[in-house]
């Protein structure tokens, strides 16, 4: 795999995310770890399920975040 053009040697190695709705009722906290994308891109990437905490439905929630200018 090539290497990224552009890399951020200040970037954490992983990101803690809270999703909450309009009313900020929290629907899910969840762990972003970096990634090296198959692209060659770099960034962070989470996949995990979440929870509507009035109805109890649970939702699937993936989530990339890319550093812009980073693909080979």
């Amino acid at each position: 795999m090539p290497e990224p053009k552009k890399t951020d040697p200040a970037a954490p190695k992983f990101l803690e995310l809270t999703i909450t709705g309009p009313d900020g009722a929290v629907w899910g906290k969840v762990i972003a770890q970096d990634k090296t994308f198959s692209s060659g891109s770099v960034g962070f990437y989470c996949n995990t399920k979440v929870e509507n905490p009035v109805s109890h439905e649970r939702y699937q929630a993936g989530l990339n975040l890319t550093l812009i200018g980073s693909k080979p």
